[in-house]
């Protein structure tokens, strides 16, 4: 696949084919590519608690917010969660603000599971206090965000946005996801 194809296949699923492991050794080739790319200062502040175990991925599931914009989901059933998660921190004994490696190196992760047939979503919307209880998580770490990760089970659809149309994703009568995104002439600026 390009670049270009593994991006647009990357979107933020919410429901998978749980009957299908994430290993371990998966998880670690994601966070090894993670490392490798850039980090501001070249500080590499980031750790990651690597989660693929039944018991604790259901220890982490009641920890994450699913999907704000549709209201009336609660997130995955049984069935439809993740298999694995990646808990990424900043130790802040290496740097107090991560600026923005997370998101590096959490779309490099997604890139690479997309080309790896997995799918996952960046959730930013986490209890960072009942995470840090329930992973025994020491202070001098900061919680950024949890990704999670899985074989997809939904169909994920980009769509035009009208210009200055409404880019609020939603699901229709299918259970397909669609995602409108800005039209190129409204997200570039003529200064």
């Amino acid at each position: 696949m390009t670049v270009e194809e593994l991006i647009v296949r990357n979107r933020s699923y919410r429901r998978y084919d749980a009957s299908k492991a994430v290993s371990m050794e998966t998880l670690r080739d994601l966070v090894d590519i993670a490392r490798r790319t850039p980090s501001a200062a070249n500080r590499q502040p980031l750790k990651y608690v690597l989660v693929s175990d039944a018991a604790a991925c259901a220890r982490l599931f009641p920890h994450l917010a699913w999907a704000g914009a549709l209201k009336d989901w609660p997130g995955p059933a049984e069935g439809a969660r993740p298999a694995a998660y990646v808990i990424i921190l900043c130790d802040t004994e290496i740097a107090k603000d991560p600026g923005c490696d997370h998101g590096i190196a959490a779309q490099s992760m997604l890139l690479a599971a997309v080309e790896r047939g997995l799918g996952g979503c960046m959730l930013g919307a986490i209890d960072r206090n009942g995470i840090r209880a329930g992973f025994g998580i020491p202070d001098r770490y900061q919680i950024l965000l949890v990704v999670s990760l899985g074989v997809p089970a939904e169909t994920c659809v980009l769509e035009n946005a009208d210009p200055g149309g409404d880019v609020t994703y939603y699901r229709d009568g299918e259970g397909v996801h669609h995602v409108p995104k800005r039209p190129l002439e409204e997200v570039i600026l003529k200064i």
